[in-house]
């Protein structure tokens, strides 16, 4: 109980340095939702994959966004990206969220085709060293029309990890920079891709620190809570109040809070992010075929009861199956799809998705 009140305090300091967060929308903004099966609502919170998702999927189970990765543009022109965007929603009731990580850097999946870009964007953190933050919201700017070009309405960016050395595997796609600068940079971006007419997504909560890579192993965050409340919170409170869509959490564990399950599974890690932070959009689950979460059994159902709205995933028909069955066994109550997907709808209408 102490160590809870602690948290509490902490992020109640934490939480007084930064804007008001806006109370989340009525139902009644989204009328659709009376409507709909709970087939269709349980395929709105899975971000799938493109390339594995078939036509059939798409049409019997309905995601609620598909996730492009570099292999997915390879020999495509621009106009065949728009071609194959443009099939995903005429088989989509619903329009789907169409996302990529163009960080820059290591992490592009867009720029590095010559035939769609005339460079491949560089790291946030090359810009910042080379011209400031003027540079970086320049080349935000610039990455923001490309990808809405092509018909892309989300980026999985910006990265929120505070990193200074750069021994961490994630230093690379940091800024470099410290949490204060850190948070100054996200809301910058954040702000920058709404005008653009792009959603964003700060990655990776709670705060990846120096821990290993999580595509090929289980990192456990030693660290305890008071480190996230002076460094790693710190820039993605800046992005929520500056609006950000989406926050990614990872698959980290973060001991110091729940030391059972990574923070893509937890409850608790959850509540922090939701009830601390004050963040009303959306929770999405970093990719569930990485290693440090793919052995969990269960993982999907325990997705959505840990409180997240959306699940990225490569195995959409038994990801899809796992979570309808926990529904309708009582497991998962209706209530809690309901409610991530208004969150999900309302977003779509707020970006004119729909």
């Amino acid at each position: 109980m102490k160590k809870i009140a602690a948290i509490m305090v902490g992020l109640l300091c934490l939480c007084s340095c930064f804007k008001t967060v806006q109370t989340p929308p009525s139902s009644d903004v989204i009328p659709e939702i009376h409507s709909m099966t709970l087939q269709q609502k349980v395929g709105q919170l899975f971000m799938v994959r493109c390339d594995s998702i078939t036509t059939d999927d798409i049409k019997k189970l309905q995601p609620g966004g598909i996730i492009m990765f570099s292999s997915d543009f390879d020999g495509l022109t621009k106009d065949g990206v728009r071609d194959k965007i443009n099939n995903f929603n005429e088989l989509s009731n619903i329009a789907p969220y169409i996302a990529v990580d163009e960080e820059g850097g290591s992490v592009v999946r867009v720029s590095s085709h010559p035939e769609l870009a005339s460079e491949k964007f560089q790291s946030p953190q090359y810009y910042y060293n080379e011209g400031g933050i003027e540079l970086v919201l320049e080349k935000t700017a610039e990455k923001s029309d490309l990808l809405v070009d092509l018909g892309i309405n989300t980026n999985l960016a910006p990265v929120a990890d505070v990193s200074e050395n750069p021994n961490h595997f994630i230093y690379d796609r940091t800024l470099g920079r410290n949490a204060s600068e850190t948070a100054d940079y996200v809301a910058l971006v954040v702000e920058t891709m709404e005008e653009h007419n792009i959603a964003s997504c700060l990655k990776h909560f709670p705060g990846y620190g120096g821990n290993v890579d999580t595509h090929t192993d289980i990192a456990i965050d030693n660290r305890p809570v008071s480190q996230f409340l002076e460094i790693d919170f710190l820039p993605f409170k800046a992005g929520i109040d500056a609006g950000a869509d989406f926050v990614l959490v990872s698959h980290n564990i973060m001991a110091d809070v729940d030391d059972t399950m990574p923070a893509t599974l937890s409850k608790p890690v959850h509540d922090i992010l939701r009830n601390e932070l004050g963040f009303n959009g959306i929770i999405i689950t970093d990719d569930m075929a990485m290693a440090a979460a793919a052995n969990y059994e269960k993982a999907y159902k325990s997705a959505v009861i840990a409180g997240n709205d959306m699940i990225i995933v490569t195995d959409f028909k038994t990801a899809f199956d796992e979570v309808l069955n926990a529904v309708e066994n009582g497991e998962i109550p209706e209530e809690t799809i309901d409610n991530a997907v208004e969150r999900i709808l309302s977003n779509k209408k707020e970006r004119k998705i729909l």
